[in-house]
């Protein structure tokens, strides 16, 4: 039997594909090994923010550490991660204690150079000030506060020696008021806000860019539309801040230029009243 005969166009055209798909991936990887790694604590649901700016810093060519309570959840985010051609290590961590920060970022040494940390870490908590106990008032505290000081100490011991990187911190509405019944949020939400400011101030000179971000409005998420559907519903069309927008905006405040730099930004949707 006579071999088939090998259209020329047709092999040219796989080896055209075949050279594009080896020079990307050659551009991926020295965009890797020049950008670095971003650490994201604040990792649950893939369809949650702290996925969301997992994705857009592993789309830029960083490896992205990726920190929150369950492995599980991490291990679905990172897959995502790795599906879209990207680099992420999931790490289960506490970010109240002082041990499993320090492993974090330990290992965020091992990958490569740190370019930029993401504090997106606190729980909301809705009790009227009478009916707060002493431990859920400590609790939100140290997820954001003291978790965040923890935080950003061993992002700063990287970031410094470099006199380059950004940190950034995820604020709320209560960063700036409080209100009931959201009085023990709102005060552990200003306390973080105080340490974004601290850092800022002390690092700022040396070249770290440090931003809070005030997410003013509800984050349209798994949680949001699990816990009160009817509420998103009633919002509608583009009534809630959409993740990958929100990330969008934080990967932006990393490549702005150190003349204009950013301390505060405020988002929400177009429609939220403020």
């Amino acid at each position: 039997m006579a071999a088939a005969a090998i259209d020329p166009t047709s092999w040219a055209q796989a080896r055209s594909r075949a050279q594009e798909r080896s020079f990307m991936a050659k551009q991926v990887s020295k965009r890797r090994s020049k950008q670095g790694v971003a650490v994201v604590a604040g990792v649950g649901t893939p369809n949650g923010l702290g996925a969301a700016l997992a994705r857009r810093f592993a789309s830029e060519g960083l490896h992205v550490i990726i920190a929150g309570r369950t492995l599980e959840r991490l291990e679905a985010v990172a897959a995502t991660i790795r599906d879209a051609g990207g680099v992420a290590t999931p790490v289960a961590a506490d970010v109240t204690l002082d041990a499993d920060v320090r492993r974090l970022f330990d290992l965020a040494d091992k990958k490569n150079t740190l370019e930029l940390a993401v504090y997106n870490v606190g729980n909301n908590v809705a009790l009227p000030l009478l009916e707060t106990p002493p431990d859920i008032f400590e609790s939100l505290w140290k997820q954001n506060a003291f978790g965040g000081f923890l935080f950003g100490r061993e992002a700063m011991q990287r970031l410094v020696s470099r006199n380059k990187g950004t940190l950034i911190f995820t604020g709320a509405t209560a960063s700036l008021r409080a209100r009931p019944p959201f009085a023990a949020f709102a005060s552990a939400k200003a306390a973080l806000r105080a340490v974004a400011q601290g850092l800022a101030r002390e690092f700022g000179p040396e070249g770290i860019h440090v931003a809070h971000v005030i997410i003013d409005g509800v984050i349209d998420g798994d949680y949001a539309r699990g816990q009160f559907a009817a509420y998103v519903e009633s919002k509608g069309k583009d009534g809630l801040l959409e993740p990958d927008a929100i990330a969008d905006a934080y990967w932006t405040l990393h490549r702005q230029h150190k003349s204009a730099w950013t301390h505060e930004l405020d988002l929400r949707p177009f429609k939220e009243t403020f």
